[in-house]
């Protein structure tokens, strides 16, 4: 799904939710270290995406590979993991459940 000028592959609606998640907070795209692409969850990668699983490194932090689904902008991996679940833009809240999943996207994280 085309959200601005993003391509979201899993995407059902234009807050970024898609066929496995799609509660009110699930707000979110992650930018796949391995190809680049945005996708709304792990699964969705692995059923669109490029085959090959590799989460971002620390060093990689700092670049914008988070997608706000409400107010559609990019913010820093860095920025998401402190972000308390808020997005720092606009405020609206993501999903905590998401938390459970960061080892799937980013290389382990100390706050």
């Amino acid at each position: 799904m085309q959200i601005d000028h993003f391509n979201i592959q899993g995407a059902i609606d234009k807050e970024t939710r898609c066929e496995h998640y799609h509660t009110k907070n699930d707000i979110i795209a992650i930018k796949f270290y391995c190809c680049d692409n945005y996708f709304p969850c792990y699964l969705c990668h692995e059923k669109y995406g490029c085959g090959n699983h590799i989460v971002w490194p620390r060093e990689h932090f700092n670049q914008k590979a988070i997608l706000c689904g409400a107010c559609h902008e990019e913010i820093s991996i860095y920025d998401y993991l402190k972000s308390e679940n808020q997005c720092p833009v606009c405020d609206k809240q993501f999903n905590s459940g998401c938390l459970l999943h960061h080892h799937l996207y980013f290389d382990k994280y100390v706050k």
